[in-house]
This record gives structure tokens, sequence and C-alpha cells, in this order.
């Protein structure tokens, strides 16, 4: 599922950038580029998602871009997090006997192998 929020980015005197999120208090971040900043800011907001899913806390709904007031040394900009169900589910899946019996004997988790191929053909990273 995806969320996208409004950011702000300040621009400090060093040349970083401290992002804030007006509709999430306390989700602040920082970088020392800009294109270290976006990639920062999209790593808070993914966390800050994920740790209100996690806590069964409720979601605010995001602001509109537009209603942002800015000083002269900010910006804002949308930011989104693809959050991910991770919890794992069972699935039935047939391999023959003896390819079975050569994993156990090397020591390889089936899952493992099977969720690393999976990402690879879907070029999931």
């Amino acid at each position: 599922m995806d969320y996208i929020y409004p950011a702000i980015f300040e621009h400090n005197d060093d040349g970083s950038y401290t992002i804030t999120f007006p509709d999430l208090p306390g989700c602040i971040s920082e970088g020392k580029t800009l294109a270290n900043a976006l990639e920062m800011a999209q790593k808070a907001l993914t966390q800050w998602i994920e740790y209100l899913l996690d806590e069964n806390e409720s979601i605010p709904e995001p602001s509109d871009i537009k209603n942002i007031i800015l000083t002269n040394n900010q910006f804002a900009n949308l930011v989104r997090a693809e959050i991910r169900d991770n919890r794992a589910i069972r699935r039935t899946v047939s391999i023959p006997s003896w390819l079975d019996e050569k994993a156990s004997n090397a020591g390889l988790s089936l899952s493992k192998i099977l969720q690393d191929a999976l990402k690879d053909r879907l070029g999931i990273q």
C-alpha cells in the first residue's frame, strides 16, 4: 500500500536539509544534500507509517500540499512510502523428493531460496 504525504524541506546554512512532515508531528529527518534528503524523507515516512500500523494507531489524512505555508528557505514536496505486508504466509509447493533431500543435506532454506528467486524474477530488490 502506498502512502503519500507532503514534507517540508528546509535548506540549512551548511547546505544540508531538515525534513518535517506537517501531518506527522515528530517525524523528522535530515539529509546532507538534496538527493540524500529526498531519500531520508522517504525512509523516515516509511518507518513512521510502519510504526503506526504495528501499534494499531490511526494514520492521519495527508494535508493538501497547496495549503502548506512556507518560509523563504523552505519548499514542500510529496513523499511516497510503499508499505509492504511482510507477514509470512504458508504456501504449498511441490519439488521432487531427491531435490528436497539434497537441499536439506546442504542446510538450505527453501523459503529463503524461493523468496530470493521470486524477487529476482519480478525485479524486486
